[in-house]
């Protein structure tokens, strides 16, 4: 028990540390795209300073919610409190799904005025001396987090990460747009908005798989094919079980649930069979994880199961 909250421990400081690198790059590049987007006059340059700024809102959330699921089980969640990671990364979906729409709309009404006839403002090299350091530490943040992600097993930082590749790709999109604006001449200004609006269609594609995926988990959805393939593979590995089925799974944040039925023989003691259906606890445990929640149901090998 002692070692579960040591590791559980180092767990919650590592992802702490990941998101506090990544929340002080976003403070300094949304405070620069601003400044930048203003002075440069670059609708695009707007558009990814209010992308970053949804970049530190969600640093935030992810340390509150970390802190809220790192909590051990208690009397009113005999489960954990695990889901809490999986809500932060909906709400994660649904911040960036905001920014994107708004994104969008403003850059749709550019496009529109130019091609009532309105002349748009070239962006300043400012701008795009903006873009191209935004696509250096971004790419280079979501190389760390996704790193830190799968050591640490993290929805959350995982979905963190993908905001900050959000962030860069969005970035090449808008270094593209305001270097055209400013190198083409006037009649390409408009490229600047076109920009704005490929970012936003980018940002909804990615808020919309991070949608997908944590509303499926808080919506108990069953853990994929292969790994439930994998699990009655595993389950009728051990010696004297036959048949897993009835396979129950689902995740509580970054674990799995487990809830299967065996077969084994009828005429075997109480005391073995209680043996065997704990080696098939232990063994999904080992492969899973110790936090893996397992219940495993023994029937005897002439009870119909079917019924």
């Amino acid at each position: 028990m002692e070692r579960d909250r040591h590791i559980d421990s180092e767990r919650e400081r590592g992802i702490y540390r990941v998101t506090m690198v990544g929340g002080a790059v976003n403070v300094v590049l949304l405070l620069f795209k601003f400044v930048a987007g203003i002075v440069g006059h670059s609708a695009a340059m707007l558009a990814d300073a209010v992308h970053s700024t949804s970049d530190f809102v969600t640093d935030v959330i992810v340390l509150v919610f970390v802190r809220i699921s790192s909590k051990p089980k208690d009397k009113s969640h005999d489960y954990g409190h695990g889901k809490y990671e999986t809500l932060a990364m909906t709400i994660i979906g649904v911040a960036l799904l905001a920014v994107a729409i708004g994104i969008l709309y403003n850059g749709v009404v550019k496009i529109a005025s130019c091609l009532k006839g309105e002349t748009l403002e070239a962006p300043g090299m400012l701008a795009l001396w903006a873009a191209l350091l935004s696509i250096v530490l971004k790419e280079a943040v979501y190389r760390y987090s996704m790193m830190k992600a799968r050591q640490l097993q993290s929805q959350a930082v995982e979905a963190n990460a993908w905001h900050h590749r959000s962030d860069a790709l969005s970035s090449i999109g808008t270094a593209i747009g305001i270097g055209g604006a400013i190198f083409l001449g006037e009649r390409w200004t408009v490229l600047d908005p076109v920009a704005s609006v490929i970012v936003g269609l980018f940002i909804v594609k990615v808020s919309i798989d991070l949608l997908r995926r944590g509303i499926g988990d808080l919506m108990e959805q069953s853990l994929p094919d292969e790994v439930e393939a994998e699990i009655l593979r595993l389950a009728a590995s051990v010696p004297d079980v036959m048949e897993p089925h009835d396979l129950r799974t689902r995740r509580i944040g970054n674990h799995y649930a487990i809830e299967l039925h065996i077969l084994m023989d009828g005429d075997i003691s109480l005391h073995e069979a209680h043996d065997r259906a704990s080696e098939v606890e232990d063994l999904l445990r080992q492969h899973y994880g110790d936090e893996t929640h397992v219940v495993v149901h023994v029937e005897p090998q002439s009870h119909d199961y079917d019924s």
